[in-house]
């Protein structure tokens, strides 16, 4: 009895230490931002160069900025232009909002090729493979999911029959789940060939997500929130459905079976079918981009809403900054949930299409 006691003791004081620590890191926050803006002659806030500057793809991986010190990790930025190519850290065109001219190269700061390196003399972008942020936080998922792949792989091989321990007991049941539940039944027989590439994608995705959400540095980098690789995962899946359509799928297409009239002379249901075949890929892209770029640019409207709340005044913002943070919190808790769904979403269609390809002729 008395040790229950003391553990809701222990659990209502916790409570009110983290309201006390919630309600300084808000002060603090809010005074230092004032006092920033102060000595910059009180510029205004622009909230859209902040959100996207956040969410954009990037030469550099800013970490924080104290005072006028900008601290980022520079990376290799590598183009070819008119001199041929050139290979320099990009610490050498200074940082945002004061960039600076290197070996002809500038980043442009304005205009379609916005936060892009272009060459001074010609404004035009040159051919450019830089190192950015995005690929550095590809790099970084794929050593992470390399890392715990084949650690459990050694494992089963070691001893198939052991008892499953640290991630391998956390990701067994999960993988199971996944290959039983939804991978056989949607795929069908061939359901072998394709659960390689499905359970690949999901962990992806979903490994992508969790780091997206983690605001430092490994994380931060909003990779599955960036259309170019939706679009490449789309790709895939769009290229081992039909690669690997059986005869009856594309009979389906080409002469599905519906009334005549539907069909012949005017082919209304062909186009359909046809158009069906990219409208499936196009969706699982749109789906997962625009899901996880939402939430980050909810989460960071509400961390800009202090600054704005704070110019107005002192008290303002910091009356705001209290209700800002829950509410963030309460967002980066549910941003936790959707890195799951949106991962499984991305499997489960995936799986449906390729099962859909895979349908056999009725006798």
């Amino acid at each position: 009895m008395s040790q229950s006691i003391n553990t809701k003791k222990a659990s209502q004081a916790g409570k009110i230490v983290f309201g006390i620590l919630l309600v300084i890191l808000c002060f603090l926050g809010v005074a230092a931002f004032t006092s920033h803006s102060e000595s910059e002659a009180k510029e205004e806030l622009n909230i859209k160069e902040m959100i996207f500057g956040h969410i954009g793809d990037a030469y550099n991986w800013h970490i924080t900025t104290i005072g006028e010190k900008h601290i980022s990790i520079p990376l290799p930025c590598i183009v070819k232009g008119q001199n041929g190519w050139n290979f320099f850290c990009s610490s050498k065109l200074g940082h945002e909002g004061h960039y600076v001219e290197y070996n002809g190269y500038t980043i442009a700061e304005e205009g379609d090729n916005a936060g892009k390196i272009i060459e001074v003399a010609t404004g035009e972008r040159p051919l450019d493979i830089s190192i950015t942020k995005n690929v550095v936080s590809l790099l970084i998922s794929c050593t992470l999911l390399l890392i715990i792949f084949l650690s459990i792989a050694k494992k089963y091989k070691k001893n198939g029959f052991c008892k499953p321990t640290g991630l391998q007991a956390v990701l067994e049941p999960l993988i199971v789940s996944l290959h039983d539940d939804i991978i056989k039944p949607s795929v069908g027989k061939n359901y072998k060939k394709f659960t390689w590439y499905l359970l690949t994608v999901f962990f992806f995705i979903f490994i992508n997500n969790l780091l997206g959400i983690i605001p430092i540095f490994p994380g931060g980098a909003n990779l599955t929130g960036n259309i170019a690789i939706t679009f490449v995962l789309a790709a895939l899946t769009f290229l081992l459905t039909n690669l690997f359509g059986t005869k009856a799928y594309f009979k389906d297409i080409v002469w599905p079976n519906v009334p005549i009239g539907l069909k012949c002379p005017v082919p209304i249901m062909q186009f359909i079918e046809f158009l069906g075949i990219f409208t499936k890929p196009i969706a699982l892209c749109i789906r997962l981009f625009a899901n996880m770029f939402a939430g980050h640019v909810m989460v960071l409207v509400l961390v800009g809403l202090i600054f704005v709340f704070s110019q107005l005044s002192l008290v303002a913002g910091m009356g705001f900054s209290i209700v800002s943070v829950l509410l963030v919190v309460f967002m980066s808790l549910l941003e936790c949930l959707v890195c799951f769904i949106q991962a499984y979403v991305f499997m489960t269609l995936s799986a449906l299409f390729i099962g859909m390809a895979q349908v056999e002729e009725e006798e």
